[in-house]
This record gives C-alpha cells, sequence and structure tokens, in this order.
C-alpha cells in the first residue's frame, strides 16, 4: 500500500496554525487509508517497494528436464538462461494546497476539510488512472502519454501487453493474448484453456491458473459476466448442467478503465494474480511513498502543504494476462474459432 510520511516545519505549532496541523493530518490519514481499501491497483499490478534509481526486471528459462539415463548412467548437464528484460526507472511526483491565515482566524471548517480531501483524492486519483492507463494503453500500443509525459506499455519482449505476436527468447511460435470475442461463458471457457497453453521462452507449458477477471464498468459486461459466473447450474442447458467457471474468478469492476479503452471495444481481461505475483507481470514499484511537508511562507504567511511521492510501473511478462473484446485491432485472434478447429 501506498502509506504516507509527514514532516513539519519547526515552530509552527506556535504559529496561528497550530491548532489546525493535527486535525488536517488527521484528516489527510483517514483519507489516505480509505482509498487504498477501494484501489483496484493491488488486483492487477504486483506492488513492491523500491530502493534503487531504477530497477531491472527479467526471468528465467526453463530447463530442459529429466533424461533417462538408464543404470549408473551420468547426469545429463541441463542449463538455463535469463529471458527477456525491462528497466522500470521512477518518476516523482507532487502537488500542494495552501491554507490561509484567514480560514483559521475566521474557523472554515469547509474549506480546512475540503482542500487535503481534494489533495489526497488527486494524489490516489492520479494512481488510479496511471495503473488504469497502462493497462488499456497495452491493448492499443507499446507507449502512452499521461499528464504530458510518456510512458511504456510494453513487456521485456518489446511488444504491447496485448499483442497477437509475442516471441519466445529461446524457441517456441508466436503467441497471442489479445482476442476478438466479446464476453460469453464459452468464450470465458476458451480464454482460460488458451493462458493454460501458454508457453516460456523455452517453450516449455507454464500451467497458467488464471483467476481473476478486470472489466470497465459497463453495464451489460457486468451483467454477462455474473450471470455466467454467478450461479453453480450451466444457464445455457435447460436440463442445468453445471457451471464448473462458479466461484473460481475474483471480479473486479475497474471505472478508471472506462476513460481510457477505445470506444468499439468492450474488454474483458483476464489474470493469473498468482504468476503476476511471482513472475512479475504488471509491475508497480513504490520509491519514496507519499512524503507530505508542511510549514508557512514567509512572503504570503500561508500554510503551505506539499505532497511528493516516487513511484513507476510498467509490464514484464505478458502470460500473466489475456484480453477479449477488441475488435478494434485487426490482428486479434478468434477463440471461438481456434478453440473449435
Amino acid at each position: 500500500m501506498a502509506g504516507i510520511i509527514f514532516s513539519e516545519s519547526s515552530g509552527i505549532n506556535d504559529s496561528v496554525f497550530g491548532k489546525s496541523q493535527c486535525p488536517i493530518r488527521l484528516f489527510v490519514e483517514k483519507q489516505v487509508e480509505a482509498f487504498e481499501e477501494k484501489s483496484a491497483l493491488e488486483h492487477v499490478f504486483m506492488i513492491a517497494d523500491s530502493k534503487n534509481f531504477s530497477e531491472k526486471l527479467t526471468g528465467m528459462t526453463s530447463m530442459n528436464g529429466f533424461q533417462p539415463t538408464g543404470e549408473g548412467g551420468a547426469c545429463p548437464q541441463d542449463e538455463m538462461q535469463e529471458g527477456y528484460e525491462k528497466i522500470l526507472e521512477h518518476v516523482t511526483w507532487k502537488d500542494a494546497f495552501t491554507v490561509t491565515q484567514e480560514m483559521v482566524e475566521d474557523s472554515k471548517t469547509i474549506d480546512l476539510r475540503s482542500k487535503p480531501y481534494a489533495f489526497v483524492s488527486g494524489y490516489h486519483r492520479t494512481r488510479e488512472q496511471f495503473g488504469a492507463a497502462l493497462l488499456a494503453g497495452g491493448i492499443n500500443g507499446t507507449s502512452i502519454k499521461f499528464r504530458g509525459m510518456k510512458f511504456s506499455t510494453a513487456c521485456a519482449d518489446g511488444k504491447k501487453l496485448f499483442a497477437h505476436n509475442h516471441t519466445a527468447k529461446v524457441k517456441g511460435d508466436a503467441q497471442s493474448n489479445i482476442f476478438q470475442d466479446e464476453f460469453s461463458a464459452d468464450a470465458l471457457a476458451a480464454m482460460e484453456c488458451r493462458m493454460q497453453d501458454f508457453r516460456d521462452d523455452n517453450g516449455q507449458v507454464l500451467a497458467i491458473a488464471p483467476d481473476t477477471i478486470i472489466i470497465p464498468n459497463d453495464w451489460k459486461l457486468k451483467k454477462d459476466l455474473f450471470a455466467a459466473l454467478g450461479a453453480d447450474k450451466d444457464p445455457n442447458t435447460s436440463n442445468n448442467g453445471f457451471n464448473y467457471t462458479f466461484g473460481r474468478f475474483h471480479i473486479v469492476t475497474w471505472q478508471y478503465l472506462n476513460q481510457f479503452i477505445n470506444g468499439k471495444d468492450k474488454p474483458w481481461i483476464m489474470l493469473d494474480s498468482n504468476y503476476n505475483k511471482e513472475c512479475g507481470g504488471a509491475v508497480w514499484l513504490d520509491r519514496i511513498k507519499l512524503a507530505v511537508k508542511s510549514y508557512v511562507d514567509e512572503n504570503t504567511d500561508n500554510n503551505i502543504w506539499k505532497g511528493r511521492s516516487r513511484f513507476i510501473a510498467g509490464f514484464n511478462d505478458w502470460r500473466a494476462f489475456a484480453v477479449g473484446g477488441i475488435a478494434s485491432d485487426t490482428n486479434a485472434a478468434k477463440l471461438i474459432e481456434t478453440a473449435a478447429a
């Protein structure tokens, strides 16, 4: 979680702002906790702390496995090598708000509450929007522009997160994790099977086990999703056959995705959360947690609250994810046709 670190200039408690310091700080802390509880980031990204200027992400290919040798035979020498690598460099994020002497003198309670609320809301909205922009941007290209700065949405293999031509570093055919199919019970089953057959950079089956579905805040998509997953009987059969997908997926409705997705698309994203955390599929790195400083400006006599944070996010291993409902990408494959072939 993001957390928060406070620092305060000496002597500020002796000023006119002294009585407002603790209430504002308490309000900021409470809002941080409230926003973190509602955040979808921890369901989409592997979140970790960082102590470096940048971090290199990579993985290792699988070994070839055990070989039969016969009685008394020597052990064959196996090998593995480093896969593709991705470097994430931290970015500094800042914001500030002002409490005037008049607010404190006139006991402007609404202003003293609304300003820190807007400050904290802006910080967490930025984090959520940044994460959503990256995830949605990974459908359309290898980079996005967010708040005027360019960020990569490419994985370690150099392809966009969701691509039809992810290549293996050592051996194996190109693989796709982007599909045209709109959500349905059949498309869900087909995508799960496709992900379970994803291969590593040495052509070996990884046994991916998707357990999470991420969707934008779309009422029809939400209705179809819960209709397919919310009952233990198959809704498509008159004899109520068993619905084997019942209770097996965690659903994340992420309203921040809506503003970044292509209008033609209704994406539904399948994720193996365990593989994502163990192998670093989507990675969020916090270098400096939100640090808030309060001081009095000598020129204006106003109480300035400044916030600073350093973090970065990006994608390393595409195999944690697959997306359906992408009609705008002509290279996107068809799940149902592939499954029926």
